[in-house]
């Protein structure tokens, strides 16, 4: 099977943000969307706000930038038009990796979507508990020949995204003692989870086709890796986030994602060898980075040494310096320092519980005081 892989410029990127809309008296999940969109009107390219699989999410769609701020700045102009209309209904926006306390049973699915109808018939129970929501930033690579060795550059730094990203301490009305409920979750579904490794491009082809054969996709978007082609965009889509509770965050870890594509392509230009590791260390880093967050102990290389991941990121943000100054988002960049001493999502989440005797709509407040002010 041949795919192709789009021509776009290299490391510009795309932003897509998940956003929840919640009852403002009750502060549980509200099935607004369908309204909401119904107000905003259908807009032809980008960016551009659509539906997604519960009639309580919206999914706002940055236009491809080749600087982080102009990308954030589309979904910040987003919500705040989403917001002109929700505001009369009674509806509040967060966005985090799984709401604190809804029940996932009395959610609906976005009707007259037939992909949304397949999918919930394929995996039924597990397909219905995806009360969830998730950032995907995408990269542009220029080669297809580089995406596979970039991806495997990246695994290594998903626990970086997992931990700066985490905020889905609670589930169903539960603090679950993990960081990123949302992480171990969403890789229940026969597609998702970490990638495949690939030597090379026509080894993902024939993997596509034995799929589409035995009739597991009908299309490569059905494959929801945590990090994956996009050929359609001719880029890299890294998916490992958990919803970001504030455009500041995001325009953050944006910046770090564009960074390391870009820095791992330099690589690659150069004719060194992307570092990688053995499947069975990237998948233990993301479960310590789901469960312990940025107190995670995390693997660094195939040697097996291993570090604090917030001391590890400490070393990494210098030595992306240049590359973002190149990229022009080193301002962006040096706002993962405020995340690493501010605290993730999840960890102003549980102090918040935790000062209010467990008041999980308090920590719904909060989401929404975030999104709107930053």
């Amino acid at each position: 099977m041949h795919i192709d892989f789009a021509g776009s410029a290299r490391s510009r990127l795309g932003i897509e943000w998940e956003i929840a809309c919640v009852d403002r008296r009750s502060g549980e999940l509200s099935p607004a969307a369908p309204e909401l969109l119904a107000k905003i009107g259908a807009t032809d390219g980008f960016p551009h706000v659509t539906n997604e699989l519960l009639t309580n999410t919206l999914e706002i769609v940055s236009a491809p930038h080749h600087r982080v701020r102009d990308a954030v700045g589309d979904l910040s102009g987003l919500v705040e038009r989403i917001r002109e209309y929700a505001e009369p209904m009674g509806v509040d926006l967060i966005s985090s990796g799984t709401h604190p306390f809804s029940q996932w049973f009395q959610q609906q699915v976005t009707p007259d979507k037939p992909r949304y109808d397949t999918l919930i018939d394929r995996t039924r129970w597990w397909g219905r508990q995806m009360m969830i929501w998730g950032v995907h930033v995408h990269v542009a690579v220029e080669d297809r020949r580089k995406v596979f060795p970039i991806i495997d550059g990246l695994l290594t730094y998903l626990p970086h995204f997992q931990a700066l990203s985490a905020s889905s301490p609670f589930w169903a009305g539960e603090n679950t003692g993990y960081a990123s409920n949302r992480a171990l979750m969403f890789q229940q579904l026969p597609t998702a989870g970490l990638p495949p490794s690939f030597t090379d491009w026509s080894q993902y082809e024939a993997m596509v086709g034995d799929l589409r054969h035995i009739g597991v996709i009908e299309e490569v978007n059905e494959l929801r890796w945590d990090i994956r082609p996009s050929p359609k965009w001719g880029t890299i889509e890294i998916r490992s986030f958990d919803g970001i509770s504030t455009a500041r965050e995001i325009g953050a870890i944006a910046a770090l994602t564009q960074c390391l594509v870009e820095h791992l392509s330099a690589e690659l230009d150069a004719g060194r060898e992307v570092p990688r590791m053995q499947p069975w260390f990237v998948r233990e880093n993301k479960w310590r980075t789901a469960r312990y967050g940025m107190d995670a102990i995390i693997i660094q290389n195939a040697a097996g040494d291993e570090r604090l991941v917030a001391d590890d990121l400490g070393e990494l943000l210098p030595a992306l310096a240049p590359t973002a100054d190149a990229l022009g988002c080193a301002v962006e960049l040096e706002r993962v320092h405020d995340i690493v001493t501010g605290g993730a999502s999840y960890q102003r989440q549980l102090r918040v519980a935790a000062a209010t005797n467990g008041s999980l709509k308090a920590v719904v407040s909060s989401l929404v005081r975030e999104l709107r002010e930053g």
